[in-house]
């Protein structure tokens, strides 16, 4: 059966940034992922191991998001590969990851900045 699984606006307090105070101080984080799935007959056999368990693909994402990279495509591109690896049943999976109020190098305010990748 074709399911669309989604988590949405998980937050963490993470290091990913080019600037060397982001990787000191970090900041927090938004991501969201949306899942295409064959789950067989999970909806039928009520068995969490038919389906795509929200619980590990949000472990999966925090310990990604501790990791110190300098760019938030490098962070969606991780996610994707270790979704993908980690369940087979994803058939389609978008990413999307906001650093809220990012560091400005020219000064000013941003509410966030969001990458959106898909795999």
């Amino acid at each position: 059966m074709k399911t669309n699984i989604s988590l949405s606006n998980m937050e963490f307090y993470g290091y990913i940034g080019c600037f060397d105070e982001e990787k000191i101080i970090g900041t927090r984080f938004s991501v969201s992922v949306s899942m295409d799935c064959e789950i067989g007959d999970a909806a039928e056999t009520d068995d969490l191991t038919q389906t795509v368990n929200y619980q590990q693909v949000y472990a999966v994402i925090k310990q990604l998001m501790e990791a110190k990279v300098c760019l938030l495509e490098t962070m969606c591109g991780s996610i994707i590969k270790q979704l993908r690896a980690r369940f087979p049943q994803i058939e389609r999976l978008s990413v999307s990851i906001s650093k809220l109020t990012p560091m400005l190098a020219a000064g000013g305010k941003l509410d966030a900045v969001t990458v959106t990748m898909e795999g």
